[in-house]
């Protein structure tokens, strides 16, 4: 089972609003011990960066981070993310840079490379391909980073469920974890896929003041017993999304505004069966 415990108490921070410029969200410290800027030596992902939080500046993203003490000033750790839509890596690695001043390699899938915009940038900043049929690469190098004393990104999931709940989870996180000796760090963002998901077109409108919560759970220690470290991580994660989605500030405006709310919250999401029979249609594929 996993070694460790989630956080007591958390600190919340101002929201970041339309009345915070993206200046300031770069120049944001936090109340840890400093960290020294690395970003000099990162010429792609440093305006990637500014880009992002650029963006959620001018949609007016009201952002809360929670927790964010638990992410190591220095050394590796692996960061285990939910994944409801397509904004987590934007959300996780700039929450973290925003937070703590360090950046995110994440592990990703190899078909973001082929993308002509996204491939180049991806490459840029180091991220990690992963090959659906051969992983053992992308884990080589996962590991060789966490060593390095890198923050490796990974969504234990591997994909979006339209309903909007966690899925079954993989046992990359926990191996990574265990076998480069670092704390594996949960991390819940919800909100995040009503910005850009699956099976919805991006909606400027739709996504203007959206709350945000990114919330860091305090540090775990696989023990090496992948599956059962597994489950329990996907428990710790639960709790954390549940506590995410009780203090949400946001409520739906009407009932079509309804969608990015699961099922059991009342919402008009699928639920995780009904998601799943539509992920194995061939009709989706």
């Amino acid at each position: 089972m996993l070694l460790g415990s989630e956080p007591g108490g958390q600190r919340r921070y101002r929201a970041v609003n339309r009345s915070t410029s993206p200046a300031e969200w770069l120049v944001v410290t936090s109340p840890a011990e400093p960290v020294p800027v690395t970003l000099r030596s990162e010429p792609v992902y440093r305006p990637v960066i500014a880009m992002f939080l650029t963006i959620f500046w001018l949609l007016g993203l009201r952002v809360t981070v929670l927790g964010d003490e638990h992410v190591p000033a220095r050394g590796g750790a692996v960061l285990a993310i939910t994944h409801f839509g397509y904004a987590e890596f934007a959300l996780a690695g700039a929450g973290v840079w925003w937070r703590r001043r360090r950046l995110v390699r994440f592990l990703a899938t190899k078909a973001a490379w082929r993308h002509p915009v996204a491939g180049p940038l991806m490459r840029g900043m180091h991220h990690i391909p992963v090959q659906r049929a051969a992983g053992a690469g992308a884990y080589a190098r996962g590991v060789a980073g966490l060593r390095g004393g890198e923050l490796v990104g990974v969504f234990p999931e591997g994909m979006v469920s339209p309903s909007w709940t966690l899925g079954s989870f993989k046992t990359g996180a926990v191996r990574l974890a265990h076998e480069a000796q670092v704390p594996l760090i949960p991390v819940v963002i919800w909100g995040g896929h009503r910005v850009l998901t699956k099976g919805r077109r991006p909606s400027l409108l739709r996504a203007h003041r959206v709350a945000v919560s990114i919330t860091f759970g305090a540090a775990v220690w696989p023990s090496g017993d992948g599956v059962a470290d597994t489950a329990a991580l996907r428990q710790v994660m639960a709790e954390m999304v549940e506590r995410a989605q009780a203090s949400y500030p946001d409520q739906p405006r009407n009932e079509a505004d309804r969608w990015w709310l699961p099922a059991h919250l009342g919402g008009t999401a699928p639920t995780p069966a009904k998601a799943e029979r539509q992920d194995r249609s061939p009709a989706t594929h």
